[in-house]
């Protein structure tokens, strides 16, 4: 079984539990087969065993509520899978962060997208307790680093996009090389662009908003209600991080070009904080590029409101120097 995206079939292997690698194979005529795919070695502190990394697959699989693996020396090159020839510059890579409970069939129309314009995807998904306990989310973002700092990917330049609580997990990211500049040197200089669609920005009460409708729509206002009690129970452990992540991201080391999709009816994002952020990075000297419905669903811009999105996606992309899209999927 593959599937096919311009004139490749896309490759998946998952590099973690929750981070899946995904390129394209070459297929001329649609008939020659997708490489075999390389053998890699995972260290885990799990009990229960990683699916193989031998066999490629196309469906997203399920993530875990924790991770704690990384990669070892011995993790095979599935750079080879897409190589660049040895004038040729690095193949892009797409840090790609889907938002909590993301379906797989949602967001491989958004990794076709990014496929067809020839850049490889790490897709990193979030658990909503990396949000809940946030010392776990930022282990999770040392975890992500060091995959990115792995020499199979060390040194590609990146282009970000994250929904929703991707944009969380990502400032978790940037709190951990701001943290630990030593060991991340030039990494925030290898972005040269982000996206951002929804992101989640606000008071608590957006937040706890947020959890309600993200996990149990019909028992949303009990679910804020219990949130916010336990951002006031576990103070020293969540809003303490919270507003230092919002500190962060406000002055966030990646000074690329950025792109925001939001609207003014999103529950989950206060329209004046989102303001707030982007003319204080732009008086940072960051271009900021937005597009803004005065309707529109929370992480399902795409969808309602297609044409105006890839278009800006499309200017955005060229604005970065990167190949426009063979075909719009």
């Amino acid at each position: 079984m593959s599937v096919t995206v311009g004139e490749g079939r896309v490759i998946a292997w998952r590099v973690t539990r929750s981070i899946t690698y995904y390129c394209t194979s070459p297929t001329p005529g649609g008939d020659t087969p997708a490489p075999s795919p390389p053998t890699s070695s995972l260290s885990s502190h799990l009990d229960t065993p990683l699916p193989s990394l031998s066999t490629p697959f196309i469906s997203d699989m399920p993530s875990h509520p924790t991770v704690s693996s990384t990669l070892t020396p011995s993790f095979s090159d599935v750079l080879s899978l897409s190589p660049s020839s040895p004038s040729s510059s690095p193949r892009p890579l797409l840090l790609l962060l889907p938002w909590l409970g993301a379906r797989p069939g949602a967001m491989a129309k958004y990794r076709n997208l990014y496929l067809e314009r020839g850049l490889d995807i790490l897709s990193v998904e979030s658990t909503v307790w990396h949000f809940l306990w946030p010392r776990w989310g930022l282990e999770y973002g040392t975890e992500v680093l060091e995959v990115l700092d792995d020499p199979r990917f060390k040194g590609r330049p990146l282009l970000v996009h994250a929904f929703s609580i991707g944009g969380y997990t990502f400032t978790q990211l940037l709190s951990q090389m701001v943290r630990e500049p030593h060991k991340y040197p030039g990494l925030a200089q290898r972005v040269v662009g982000h996206v951002y669609d929804s992101l989640v920005i606000g008071s608590l009460e957006h937040m706890a908003t947020g959890l309600g409708k993200t996990l149990f729509p019909r028992m949303e206002p009990l679910v804020r209600y219990t949130a916010l009690l336990y951002f006031w129970l576990f103070k020293s452990q969540t809003v303490h991080y919270y507003d230092n992540s919002v500190q962060v991201f406000y002055n966030s080391p990646v000074t690329a070009p950025a792109l925001f999709f939001f609207c003014e009816n999103d529950a989950l994002c206060d329209p004046v904080a989102m303001e707030a952020v982007l003319n204080f990075w732009r008086k940072r000297g960051v271009v900021v590029e937005t597009r803004k419905w005065k309707e529109s669903v929370h992480a399902a811009h795409l969808r309602c409101h297609s044409e105006e999105y890839l278009s800006m996606l499309e200017k955005f992309m060229i604005s970065l120097n990167i190949a426009p899209l063979r075909e719009k999927v």
